[in-house]
């Protein structure tokens, strides 16, 4: 059995998965309060065993969120920790940008669609709204935009008027009050943002794509956007899965 997680900048996801790649069990927590207390509590309720474990890999945006997980299992499992950027990737995908700079979260969700058929634009609703471009088995880059959340919460934190706001579907553009006034500018801000950014990408590469949404606002916009869309809910697991084939 191997044990895959992601380490984003808000939740960290562990997930337990057989020789089959099957997915067994699966636990969410914070990235920023990791203490020994809480791995020991979600690495219980994910396995009794730790001696069935052969593989453990992570992708990580957050180094000291992945050190504590790494000594936290090493004390248990005699398997090496992997993070992503540990492995060879080049020998899974071609990759044209700064490799140090780029997420392992991002590298990983490309992995997971990359064939030598389909371009594909990656878009990910998470701490930032990000857009990953995939031609064939080449990883291109990509745009980082705000984080719709993070972004609605820093509105309400420094504006004294505004409440916080759960954003939703809205039909109407102008608001009446200060909340509907808010979530167009939000859903119809993003939706004109989202659909501004795939032509515009379409148009410097002269390619057509498959536009992939993922991440917690990927439900609310798939059929609010002109683009038309795969939600994907599953495509950062799907890449550690086929990443981990590289560690023997």
């Amino acid at each position: 059995m191997y044990i895959l997680g992601d380490i984003g900048n808000s939740e960290t996801k562990v997930f337990l998965v057989n020789s089959k790649d099957k997915i067994i069990k699966n636990v969410n927590f914070s990235s920023k309060k990791i203490n020994k207390k809480i791995l020991e509590s979600k690495f219980k309720s994910l396995l009794k065993d730790f001696k069935k474990i052969d593989k453990i890999l992570f992708c990580s945006v957050v180094p000291k969120s992945f050190y504590l997980i790494k000594k936290f299992l090493s004390k248990r499992i005699k398997k090496k920790c992997y993070e992503v950027k540990d492995l060879k990737l080049k020998s899974l995908i071609n990759i044209n940008v700064n490799y140090k700079q780029v997420g392992s979260d991002r590298l990983t969700n490309a992995v997971s669609l990359l064939n030598n058929r389909d371009n594909f634009i990656i878009l990910d609703f998470g701490t930032a709204t990000t857009f990953d471009i995939l031609i064939k088995k080449t990883y291109k880059g990509g745009v980082i935009a705000p984080g719709i959340k993070i972004s609605l919460n820093t509105l309400s934190d420094k504006a004294t008027l505004i409440p916080k706001i759960n954003l939703k579907k809205i039909r109407k553009v102008i608001g009446i009050d200060t909340i509907s006034a808010v979530r167009s500018g939000f859903f119809w801000g993003y939706a004109g943002l989202i659909d501004n950014i795939v032509n515009l990408i379409k148009k410097e590469t002269g390619k057509s794509f498959k536009l992939v949404i993922t991440g917690g606002f990927s439900g609310l916009f798939k059929s609010s956007i002109n683009t038309k869309a795969i939600l994907n809910k599953n495509i950062t697991i799907e890449g550690l899965i086929k990443i981990s084939k590289l560690i023997k």
